[in-house]
């Protein structure tokens, strides 16, 4: 009975069935808001995925540099610099929206933290070049990609070199054994989901929008423009084709899961599974994605940017246009350093307050109205931040097989 039950749900496109687990989500939110074990799912599924992304960036990025047949190439040089370029026309994109669109704040209750707020950009790439080199278990055990990307190569290369056949066989034994829990947990997605819908709703409905709504819209224009608009030029630049097909699929196969999980980490194993279904080359994709997670800050750019000058505006403080995007491009490539920090994008505000001369005792309530709409902001840059690193990854690889005359996979055709 239970095999019937189960071999029906996995009949099921995953897509059919988060949008079934959304429907539901919101209606037990809504009729049923007290019901916190239903939000438990989501807590459950978090943390589960939270949990296996850096054991599974660790183990794929040490199988596929011991045993691939190739080193890194050019190709990850294309994806770093299309993960900076964005960054940039991100920046770009959100301070055209603020001159356009110029908000007010209501400034009133502080934010509380206990996270040290970084003071300034050479202190964050202090931070980042400190996390680099930290103690390889405890930077798997804290989510520390940076410091997880640069021990993984390293041990990658010297199993290679030192390590027998026996060795190489069981670590792909046992990455093989990683890939399919996150199969496993992929596939119960919808449940986790559901639970994420759920106290969505029943914490926030949609009161936010009440006094904040043209900030919302501002912030969420920002971001379909970069996914709609700049993203695609780029991918349309490196591939030579049609963008839409390969943004669609992304949009559908990471962006969906990150605007309800609301974290890259977790995003992590999603993405990679959506790069093996683009017959990407593992040994590329599993490098370039958690770098991706650390450094592709699209969704923080646009944040900073309009949350910051939202309150130069508020305050009266006249802000030219090169000053903001000096700012805010310097503040987003700062967020690579400062992404291990609790609250994201939003804990950034301070240190690009501080180049304006804003107090940080407004800045810090400033981030107090992220929080406010963290429910629409946070969802939302995590979704363009996660899909993006897909795209780029795909683009970055996709070039290459473009110049030599290759086919691109039927899939997102």
């Amino acid at each position: 009975m239970f095999k019937k039950i189960l071999d029906k749900y996995n009949g099921i496109k995953l897509n059919y069935r988060i949008a079934v687990a959304i429907v539901i989500g919101t209606l037990l939110g809504i009729f049923l808001p007290g019901q916190k074990w239903i939000g438990e799912l989501g807590v459950l599924f978090v943390g589960a995925m939270k949990g296996i992304a850096p054991i599974l960036v660790f183990v794929l990025i040490v199988n596929s540099l011991s045993t691939g047949k190739t080193s890194l190439d050019k190709r990850f040089g294309k994806a770093f610099g299309y993960y900076m370029v964005s960054t940039v026309l991100a920046a770009l994109v959100a301070v055209t929206a603020s001159f356009l669109f110029p908000q007010n704040l209501q400034l009133a209750q502080e934010a509380t933290t206990s996270a040290v707020l970084p003071k300034g950009i050479g202190e964050i790439l202090n931070n980042l070049l400190v996390r680099a080199v930290s103690n390889p278990f405890e930077a798997i055990t804290e989510a520390n990609y940076i410091g997880i990307l640069v021990w993984a190569i390293i041990f990658g290369f010297a199993i290679k070199i030192h390590a027998s056949e026996s060795t190489k066989t069981l670590l792909q034994d046992v990455t093989k054994s990683v890939t399919a829990i996150v199969h496993w947990l992929i596939n119960l997605a919808p449940f986790g989901i559901l639970g994420l819908i759920h106290s969505a709703i029943a914490t926030n409905g949609i009161g936010i929008f009440k006094t904040y709504g043209m900030l919302v819209a501002v912030l969420a224009g920002a971001m379909f423009f970069m996914t709609f608009v700049v993203a695609p030029m780029i991918v349309s630049f490196a591939i030579k084709r049609d963008p839409y097909p390969l943004v669609i699929f992304c949009l559908k196969q990471s962006a969906i899961t990150a605007l309800f999980t609301r974290s890259s980490a977790a995003n992590i194993p999603v993405n990679m599974d959506a790069c093996e279904k683009l017959k990407l080359d593992r040994e590329f994709y599993s490098v370039s994605i958690p770098l991706g997670a650390t450094i592709n800050m699209n969704g923080a750019a646009i944040t900073i940017a309009i949350m910051t000058l939202a309150a130069a505006h508020t305050l009266g403080i006249s802000v030219s246009f090169p000053t903001a995007l000096m700012l805010c491009i310097i503040a987003s490539i700062g967020a690579c350093g400062a992404s291990g920090i609790a609250g994201g994008s939003l804990f950034l505000i301070p240190m690009a307050c501080s180049f304006l001369g804003i107090s940080n005792d407004v800045a810090m309530q400033v981030v107090g109205v992220g929080f406010i709409i963290g429910a629409v902001q946070d969802s939302l840059e995590t979704a363009l931040n996660s899909s993006t690193d897909v795209m780029y990854t795909a683009a970055a690889e996709y070039s290459g097989w473009v110049a030599e005359g290759k086919h691109l996979p039927r899939r997102f055709k």
